[in-house]
């Protein structure tokens, strides 16, 4: 009687996976390199498994997309034009108590003074002091130019309220055709100004 052992209980080489002949446990099947699949029960087709954290970091995983910025309230959207909006208005009433045609109050003009010729900015104060007492006819006539940059700043700041509040951004950008423009201006209306038919814009 041949004495060799069944291929069934020749035992397996270390490194070369089980026996030949040998029946694998039920759900598992040895991997072609031989090694060994994970212990459990195989994964159900079209099941995702649970989200984890990476291997190594344990916590939950950082959200994927930051969260949205919270808007800013309305007041606070307005607050930097009712802040220019207040110091404006604190100029004028300062001005408008204290009456720059008196003299003493206010520092003379040094190019004025010096040379006895109006620059651009003279009668500013003395418009400024109109304004807030209502008389615009004195006042564009102290300085022609301050009353209507008060007009700009007024539709200026009218429409950056508006935006502000809506939430739109605001800018207001002066190309230099703009700048030479209006030194162009303030220089013509200090030529006249000082011209004997100018008299009517002299301060």
């Amino acid at each position: 009687m041949d004495a060799s052992p069944s291929p069934a209980a020749a035992p397996s080489t270390p490194g070369h996976g089980p026996a030949p002949g040998a029946s694998a446990a039920p759900g598992h099947r040895p991997a072609p390199d031989g090694s060994q699949p994970p212990s459990g029960p195989p994964p159900v087709p079209g099941h995702l498994p649970a989200p984890g954290p990476p291997a190594g970091q344990p916590g939950p995983f950082p959200p994927v997309f930051p969260p949205a910025p919270v808007p800013a309230s309305r007041l606070r959207r307005i607050a930097a034009p009712a802040g220019v909006m207040a110091g404006v208005l604190g100029a004028f009433a300062l001005v408008g108590s204290v009456d720059p045609n008196e003299p003493g109050h206010y520092p003379v003009c040094p190019l004025l003074r010096l040379t006895g010729i109006y620059c651009p900015g003279c009668g500013g104060l003395r418009s400024a002091y109109a304004v807030a007492h209502g008389d615009l006819g004195t006042a564009f006539g102290s300085n022609a130019p301050a009353v209507i940059g008060y007009g700009i700043f007024a539709v200026v700041w009218v429409l950056w309220t508006v935006r502000a509040a809506a939430g739109k951004p605001v800018r207001f950008a002066l190309r230099p055709v703009h700048w030479w423009a209006i030194g162009a201006v303030l220089l013509i209306f200090t030529v006249v100004r000082n011209l004997p038919f100018g008299s009517a814009l002299a301060p």
